[in-house]
């Protein structure tokens, strides 16, 4: 039971009272004043409503208006009425949830209250529905209704009476078919409160007399009743609270408060007083009571105050334990709760509203209880509670707990004030709190405090380096391992930083399981690779990543693996360049087709493993032989080293073999010039000369042969190859006529075939050989004599020729001058075109040809021309044309003459052709026409008697 004097003492609402709306005119300012005799009201759903109760006199205002009135005074503070009951209104209940309003009055003198239903959203005649009248008595006994309540689901209704029945309905309230009416309650005792209780699917009811409290369980068949207490209250002097304290019912006595459940009393609290009026809103316990300083009331009709009395309207926090409002009014008729205030009617009339104000301004009000805070540690707790029941915002809550924390903090309960800081996480900058734990003393408190900040995941990587580092420094092994292993669904830290931490604080093991657990591969192969040295595990874990990272981890670590695990790590590389799964996967059906790697890509890792080397460009020759170039590169370098280097004969036999068939493999045509430096470098001659030959290098071959002096060689090349470069026998005859030791059979071989392909002028075979002290006249006597007998032979032939030639020069020389002295006498007798007989008209040629006119002019293209003799005199005059075409082709006769194994004839055939004739530009033609047709018809008889002796 807590003390009413020790509760302190708040003001927590705003008095004022309602004024009238102003007018048209502009006035305003009045209190605003209700119909005198109100004695019953209630609100809900907008309004404010009220009966009336007229008793005489009140001035000509009160006679002028008609009992039996129910008001409505919405927030416009527009009175309006309907017509109710004839003579009184004694009871009102208003449901919060449907606009349903339930009414208890009388309409004839006499005991014989009624009920009845209105629904306020339909019309009767301007006045809201009646959907229900039933009388309200129970049994056949006239007694007067004490209380009334409504259930919000419209489905129970319960009136209390004065000789301590209870009435339920049961069903559809607003319906009389739909419902069923039942004494519920006997008793000898007045009903003073009625009150539903809905808790899930359970329904209770409570029923308050002048001497007991009861409650029936109306969810259950026969509704099974239980006594709370043998003592009551007096009328009005119940309630029932909201779930911020369970849906308890609150009766109040005249020296305390007690709270009730369904099944028990709960606790109670010592307000004295002569309570009047009980009522509960938002979390605050309204109770009017009378002043000490009035003279005592009977309980039951404990509301018929006299004018002159005064009364208490106290306004309670049951859950903080103080007083939120005090105050005195003048005979208060009740206290009503709209539009988020608490309207106080008074018998005169008057309305006083009190206005809750808002969270800042009531802390504001507890700043000196907050100056106590650092000395009185349950003022804190207070002002807690009152911020929570207040619905305070996080900030300010967040604000107590550091101020709270602060006091602890000073006392030296390091304990209490890190429980304080810890509710202030997410508001509270964590800097403020970790500068004051960084004392080694206090290190168990800020773990608690750093462990609380990742729960929240409201840690960076400062704080999980921080936390690490406690965790460490305690040696709290288990305290570690549950935190970087608890977090399975969601991590609440920086992952990299824990990493980083564990392993300088040498936790190996542990950084090992987070990288691994959270895949950060990198810092996983890094700590087993330079720190616990386990290169097996590391080589087995690359295995295990997905093709990209396997590929890029093995770029970089693949040299320290190699080192220390060369076969195992040939072995990865080897499954990574050709057909790689991750080896956690099993082949399947549904499995994607492996990725392949850049051999090429690994051989640097390879650097001081020439074996392993070997083995692993075989294997990817042999597996895949589109490997890159590079692999098969290096693979002809390393064989060539070891060829180079080995003394045993037959290993090197079959490495010079090996080195062969790699070299005509096909593989190095695009990087010729590369296989042959390393053939070069490590004097591999048989790779040298294939090279050579691939390469068409035939001089190259030749010099080689050269330089080793292997004259059968040379002659080889140049049986071999002389026919593509016949330089080669020119190059040979030069070298070994340079030759001071006895050279003439292969003078005399090399000789013989200039002599046949006739490579060398007769001048030059002597101007070489000069030079060679061995080589005697008798070594080119028969190459001269030869040459000689050949060059006489082709004088005779070309006299001949130059004779026959003179001849027919002569001849035909003679024919033009008859042509041009002599008549010609046509004697043919058939057409030269189809053979028939010659008739007139015919056509006659000076080449003899004759024809008929008509074929004539069916075959000839030309007028002037012989059908038969144009072909030929074309192929003549076309002749002529590309021989004066040609005369300014200097870039084809240099070509020619150079490429030519005889310069002479084709200086000869371009002199035949008139290159080198001064050329003459005729720009007058010759005196006379008839000159012009004479020299013309010259040409053409020239042309046709050169076809004729042809």
């Amino acid at each position: 039971m807590a003390a009413y004097l020790q509760w302190r003492r708040f003001v927590f609402f705003d008095r004022e009272t309602v004024k009238e709306p102003p007018g048209p005119d502009g006035a305003g300012g009045k209190p605003f004043a209700l119909p005198p005799g109100i004695a019953v009201c209630d609100s809900g759903r907008g309004s404010l409503v009220f009966g009336d109760i007229l008793r005489g006199g009140g001035g000509r205002r009160c006679r002028e208006l008609r009992p039996g009135q129910i008001w409505f005074l919405p927030r416009s503070l527009q009175l309006s009425s309907f017509q109710a009951y004839k003579l009184r209104v004694t009871h009102l209940y208003q449901l919060k949830q449907h606009s349903i309003l339930v009414s208890v009055g009388e309409d004839e003198e006499g005991i014989n209250p009624l009920v009845k239903v209105w629904n306020l959203e339909k019309r009767d005649g301007g006045n809201p529905l009646c959907t229900r009248i039933f009388p309200a008595i129970p049994g056949n006994k006239p007694t007067v209704v004490s209380c009334l309540t409504v259930h919000e689901n419209l489905n129970f209704m319960a009136i209390g009476f004065a000789d301590g029945s209870v009435v339920l309905t049961k069903g559809d309230i607003t319906r009389d078919r739909h419902s069923k009416t039942q004494i519920l309650h006997e008793g000898s005792y007045p009903v003073t409160g009625l009150a539903f209780r809905q808790s899930g699917k359970t329904t209770h009811l409570f029923v308050a007399t002048t001497e007991n409290i009861q409650s029936y369980m109306l969810s259950v068949k026969d509704y099974p009743h239980l006594e709370l207490d043998a003592r009551g209250c007096g009328l009005r002097c119940s309630s029932l609270s909201d779930p911020s304290q369970d849906l308890q019912f609150i009766v109040a006595g005249n020296e305390c408060v007690y709270l009730y459940q369904p099944d028990e009393r709960g606790p109670c609290f010592a307000f004295e007083g002569q309570k009047l009026i009980v009522h509960w809103y938002r979390g605050y316990l309204i109770v009017v009571s009378k002043d000490r300083k009035t003279s005592p009331k009977s309980e039951f009709a404990g509301n018929e105050a006299q004018n002159s009395d005064k009364q208490v309207l106290n306004i309670y926090d049951l859950c903080n334990k103080f007083i939120a409002y005090s105050s005195i009014f003048d005979d208060i008729v009740d206290v009503l709760a709209e539009w988020g205030s608490l309207y106080v009617l008074t018998r005169d009339g008057k309305i006083h509203v009190l206005q809750e104000k808002d969270t800042q301004t009531k802390l504001e009000a507890c700043k000196y209880l907050f100056l106590l805070m650092l000395f009185r540690k349950n003022l804190f707790e207070m002002a807690i509670n009152l911020a929570k029941s207040h619905h305070l915002d996080s900030d300010g809550l967040s604000e107590i707990f550091r101020q709270y924390g602060d006091h602890l903090y000073n006392k030296g309960n390091h304990d209490g004030a890190i429980q304080q800081y810890i509710r202030t996480i997410g508001k509270l900058e964590p800097s403020y709190v970790i500068r004051k734990f960084l004392d080694a003393q206090r290190i168990h408190n800020l773990t608690a405090y750093l462990q609380t900040l990742h729960l929240q995941s409201l840690a960076n990587a400062d704080h999980t380096t921080l936390l690490l580092n406690c965790y460490t420094k305690l040696k709290d092994s288990s305290k570690l391992e549950e935190f970087i292993k608890t977090s399975e669904s969601e991590v609440r830290f920086d992952v990299e930083t824990a990493i980083k931490v564990l392993r300088q604080a040498g936790y190996y093991s542990h950084a090992v399981y987070l990288a691994e657990k959270h895949a950060h591969h990198e810092w996983y192969l890094k700590i087993q690779l330079e720190d616990i040295k386990n290169y097996q595990e590391a080589l087995r874990y690359i295995g295990k990543l997905p093709f990209d990272q396997a590929e890029s981890n093995m770029k970089r670590y693949g040299k320290i693996l190699m080192h220390h695990v060369p076969n195992e790590t040939t072995e990865l590389l080897k499954i990574l360049c050709t057909d790689y799964q991750p080896s956690g996967d099993t082949g399947g059906p549904g499995m994607p087709e492996g990725k392949k790697a850049n051999s090429e890509e690994f051989i640097p890792i390879f650097a001081n493993n020439s074996r392993e080397l070997k083995a692993f460009l075989e294997h990817m020759t042999e597996v895949q032989a589109d490997s890159p170039q590079g692999v098969y590169d290096t693979l002809l370098e390393l064989r060539l080293q070891n060829w180079a280097h080995e003394q045993d004969e037959q290993v090197k036999e079959k490495l010079h073999n090996e080195a062969l068939t790699l070299l005509k493999s096909g593989r190095f045509k695009t990087v010729f010039d590369k296989a042959l430096v390393l053939c070069q470098m490590h004097n591999f001659k048989d790779g040298v000369l294939y090279l050579y030959e691939q390469g068409k290098l035939f001089q190259q071959i030749m010099h080689y042969h050269m330089q080793n002096e292997q004259y059968k060689k040379v002659i080889e090349v140049c049986e071999l190859y002389g026919d593509q470069e016949a330089c080669l026998w020119e190059q040979a005859l030069g070298y070994f006529a340079r030759k001071e030791e006895d050279c003439k059979e292969y003078i005399a071989a090399v000789l013989k075939h200039i002599e046949n392909k006739n490579l060398m002028p007769p001048l030059l075979v002597v101007q070489t050989l000069a030079h060679n002290s061995t080589a005697t006249l008798s070594v080119i006597k028969d190459y001269l004599v030869n040459k000689l007998q050949k060059q006489s032979r082709q004088i005779e032939q070309d006299e001949q020729r130059i004779q026959k030639y003179r001849e027919e020069t002569t001849r035909i020389r003679q024919e033009i001058e008859e042509l041009k002295a002599s008549p010609k006498i046509f004697q043919k007798t058939k057409c030269s075109i189809c053979t028939s007989a010659l008739e007139l008209p015919s056509v006659h040629f000076l080449c003899g040809h004759s024809f008929h006119q008509h074929c004539f002019e069916s075959y000839s293209e030309s007028d002037s021309e012989c059908p038969t003799c144009m072909p030929e005199n074309r192929k003549v005059m076309d002749m002529i044309r590309a021989q004066e075409q040609k005369r300014d082709l200097h870039d084809q006769f240099q070509h020619q003459l150079k490429c030519s194994n005889d310069g002479f004839s084709v200086v000869a055939d371009y002199f035949g052709r008139g290159v080198f004739n001064k050329l003459t530009l005729i720009t007058d033609l010759p005196s006379g026409k008839a000159a012009t047709t004479i020299e013309a018809g010259l040409q053409r008889e020239l042309l046709m008697h050169t076809k004729r002796s042809t």
